[in-house]
């Protein structure tokens, strides 16, 4: 366990767009509203937190009535909507001072821009604040692209030395197949180690408003593992999610250790399979 949630933690949340927006791209305020409620629970309990968050693309289609139809027209609604992703935040957060960072590439890989970027990150935090987190999508070409917030969420995790990443996504975690196409597809509770294998065996499907599916986020487990950090991807509409995360109770998820040796949950891998099956239940 995470010292039974005693020990405050740096933590990166990468609230994902099916966490936030409904079928029709819109975003839902009752869900923001839930998920601030958690990230206040956390910050009361003394925990650092930086949330990356989707979203902008789903409040600017809210906001304006216009539907994407290309590249264009997603970065345009996006630059609308980041505001009023804000907005929702700010508002179920009326006591936080909430800190707006858009990121490029660049700024994660330029050994310039990457101190600039974590020094601010990290000055924040000092003081106080809530950092969101997105990819600088209005501005961003194919050169400069992160890709996707699951990835953006993973290197924000080692730049700032994070404790744990939390991907909040629409599934309770990895399984064996895609459960909505193979319903004996079986839950994954923990891996080991994010092999090339594994990620072979999964797709880069993608949701309608989300970007890369699963492989996204065993890419984004990966490059945490290669950090030292842990990961762990749960479904956001498990009640509670965070703070039960947070303290090590028990939820059905998939935990990536952050290296073969380490416990996660006081729970160690199968060595001979490479991965532990935990109920979560």
């Amino acid at each position: 366990m995470w010292n039974g949630g005693l020990k405050p933690l740096r933590l990166v949340v990468k609230i994902g767009t099916s966490s936030l927006c409904g079928d029709d791209g819109l975003l839902i305020d009752e869900r923001v509203k839930n998920l601030a409620s958690q990230m206040a629970w956390a910050r009361r309990h003394h925990h650092e937190l930086i949330v990356v968050s989707s979203g902008a693309v789903g409040a600017g289609i809210g906001r304006s009535g216009r539907q994407p139809t290309g590249v264009v027209e997603k970065q345009a609604l996006a630059a609308i909507g980041q505001a009023y992703l804000m907005q929702a935040y700010q508002r179920h957060l009326p006591e936080v001072v909430l800190a707006q960072i858009l990121l490029t590439r660049q700024d994660l890989e330029d050994p310039r821009h990457r101190a600039n970027s974590a020094n601010t990150l990290q000055r924040l935090l000092e003081w106080g604040a809530l950092p969101i987190v997105n990819e600088n999508d209005t501005v961003a070409h194919e050169e400069i692209r992160i890709g996707d917030n699951d990835t953006l969420a993973a290197r924000v995790a080692g730049l700032i030395k994070a404790d744990l990443l939390i991907l909040l996504s629409d599934v309770d975690g990895l399984y064996t197949d895609d459960p909505r196409k193979i319903p004996t597809a079986e839950h994954i509770g923990m891996v080991e180690w994010v092999s090339q294998d594994l990620l072979n065996h999964h797709s880069a499907a993608t949701g309608r408003w989300g970007t890369g599916g699963i492989r996204t986020k065993l890419l984004a487990a990966r490059i945490t593992q290669e950090y030292g950090i842990p990961t762990v991807l749960a479904d956001s509409s498990t009640s509670e999610v965070l703070p039960h995360l947070i303290q090590g109770d028990a939820v059905r998820a998939t935990y990536f250790l952050s290296q073969p040796d380490t416990p996660i949950f006081g729970i160690k891998a199968n060595k001979d399979s490479g991965v532990g099956i935990i109920s979560g239940d």
